[in-house]
């Protein structure tokens, strides 16, 4: 929807590194919703692999020679992903542009074709290659925000960097003990899993002259909000026939507070259903649909360690 949107207020669009909503005969296509370019993987299976057998151009599928699709091959499937965007970048740099730069870095298998500064350290294979793919997508962003300098597009430009979820490990794991992901170890859960360790993640706006530098919140916002946040950017207007939960963040990006609302609400069905809603400082978590609500001080308890439940019961039966 909003690449539909800005489209039709005269924007360029593309989708480069991975949609995983449908294929390109059917209506989930990522061609039928906005984008007049795709290019990468329009599988969410297909994307686990990052030396896989074929990528999609547009619709056409091309094969990887030499790639087995199981962690060796000759092309690094980002290698061709990270030059797609800034090829395209360049082909638009006068008009205006949008473009979702999904890429998969570090996600499913973890597979990278050069440890680099890693080779030597005294770490396992596993720690190696995942902070190998953490640098890279580092590096990746770094080529595009240099790209933009080059053609004088950067104070033009916003630049919106973020995940889809919290923690990605089990704070016990390898890869959970070994690089932190919940501040100190403050934070309950992780992916898949509604407490904060499995919500709570950072986020980066780049607009030079327009987003304060250097400015660091702790406000909450939602990725919902995105949607009415780009079109009022774009100067376009979101159709009278949808409806959206977000809120423009637009005067809290430029340096205002964050915008007010009664509540985030968030709801999980992979295996049992798992509810949460935040209601100011208070979160309420049920994990399954016959399981009490959990009440939780977030201006206290960061961890989620003291279920308050028994001592509020107003706020339960609100929740």
């Amino acid at each position: 929807m909003i690449a539909q949107v800005l489209k039709e207020a005269g924007y360029a669009t593309a989708c480069i590194g991975k949609w995983g909503m449908g294929m390109f005969d059917t209506p989930g296509s990522p061609l039928k919703h906005g984008f007049d370019h795709f290019y990468g993987y329009n599988c969410q299976r297909h994307a686990h692999s990052y030396f896989p057998t074929y990528l999609y151009n547009d619709d056409k599928r091309f094969d990887l020679e030499g790639n087995t699709g199981k962690g060796v091959g000759k092309t690094y499937a980002q290698d061709l992903i990270s030059n797609e965007a800034l090829s395209w970048i360049r082909k638009h740099k006068d008009q205006p542009f949008f473009l979702f730069h999904s890429v998969t870095l570090p996600h499913g298998n973890f597979e990278i074709d050069k440890l680099g500064e890693y080779e030597n350290k005294d770490w396992t294979k596993l720690q190696k290659t995942y902070a190998a793919m953490i640098t890279r997508l580092d590096t990746d962003v770094g080529r595009i925000l240099d790209l933009l300098k080059e053609l004088n597009i950067d104070d033009n430009t916003m630049v919106f960097f973020a995940g889809d979820n919290g923690s990605s490990f089990d704070p016990k794991s390898e890869l959970g003990r070994f690089f932190d992901q919940t501040l100190g170890g403050k934070l309950r859960g992780f992916k898949r899993d509604l407490y904060e360790g499995g919500l709570r993640q950072g986020a980066f706006v780049r607009w030079p002259g327009k987003v304060p530098a250097g400015r660091v919140s702790n406000e909450p916002w939602a990725f919902w909000d995105f949607f009415p946040t780009a079109v009022e950017l774009a100067g376009a207007k979101i159709p009278p026939n949808v409806k959206t939960d977000g809120l423009s963040l637009v005067p809290f990006l430029k340096g205002g507070e964050a915008p007010k609302r009664e509540f985030f609400y968030w709801e999980l069905h992979e295996g049992k259903s798992l509810q949460a809603v935040r209601f100011g400082d208070w979160k309420a978590v049920r994990n399954g649909p016959s399981a009490a609500i959990e009440l939780y001080d977030l201006s206290n308890d960061v961890s989620e360690t003291k279920d308050l439940a028994a001592a509020h019961p107003d706020l339960v039966s609100k929740a």
